[in-house]
């Protein structure tokens, strides 16, 4: 069981202690938290060193919340924001093909499935809402890598080799890169029994305003379904969903 790091735990306390009051002293800190005045002041110390907390003008031991805090809101806030629009196009492109589709972000080597709409056929599935996977062997995940600068996918492909879900999965580095090329190319990537061996899908990019890839839509369906001609309707209803988020995101083609 990884252990809880104290310092860390009173370094948030302190902060949520802003939620309620604009500004606090040093001493208001340490009697409502009852912590000796030393922690404290290491605390505030480090705090202000990372401007999560910066100083009162003029009363430089009364403190009140500094940018990054917003920034860190701003950023949950878009992703609300992501997840509520995202919601109802996946609904509309899971109405329109009767498979499940899913949206998720990069949070390193991973995807993070944020929208799960499912299809009215009983599938297992190995993705999910809140589930965390390898994003080498998804089709959401090979699109958000696609997307990264040569420094952010060299900082994802550091430790060397790539763990493999399935006999199907790339995991030579080198490989996963030349795959890679051709998604960005073709803007459209596929997991081709990459994740589960009996599930393929077909994914596309979501961007923002500023055009940067910020989610992937996918359409996922059992390989007994998975034809030439399904392929292709999926490949445009997902293409169009991803496209329609984008748009309402503000992301201008």
């Amino acid at each position: 069981m990884p252990r809880v790091v104290p310092a860390v735990i009173r370094a948030l306390d302190i902060l949520e202690l802003f939620l309620d009051r604009p500004q606090l002293s040093a001493r208001e800190v340490a009697e409502r938290l009852d912590l000796p005045r030393t922690t404290v002041h290491e605390l505030l110390v480090t705090l202000v060193a990372r401007a999560y907390l910066i100083p009162v003008p003029g009363q430089p031991v009364r403190y009140r919340l500094g940018m990054p805090l917003f920034q860190l809101g701003s950023a949950f806030a878009g992703r609300l924001d992501l997840v509520r629009e995202a919601q109802g196009v996946a609904r509309e492109v899971a109405a329109a093909c009767d498979e499940a589709v899913l949206v998720a972000v990069l949070d390193g080597a991973d995807v993070i499935y944020l929208v799960k709409v499912d299809s009215t056929h009983p599938v297992r599935m190995v993705s999910g809402v809140g589930r965390r996977l390898p994003a080498h062997c998804t089709a959401v995940g090979k699109i958000l890598l696609s997307s990264l600068d040569p420094a952010g996918l060299d900082a994802v492909l550091a430790n060397g080799a790539l763990p493999g879900m399935t006999p199907a999965s790339i995991t030579d580095p080198d490989r996963l890169r030349a795959h890679l090329d051709r998604v960005r190319a073709e803007d459209i990537a596929v997991d081709d029994g990459e994740s589960d061996i009996a599930v393929r899908c077909v994914a596309a990019a979501i961007r923002d305003h500023t055009g940067a890839t910020v989610a992937a839509m996918s359409v996922s369906a059992p390989i007994i379904r998975w034809t030439s001609q399904a392929y292709a309707e999926w490949t445009r209803l997902v293409r169009e969903g991803a496209a329609t988020v984008s748009a309402r995101m503000g992301y201008r083609a």
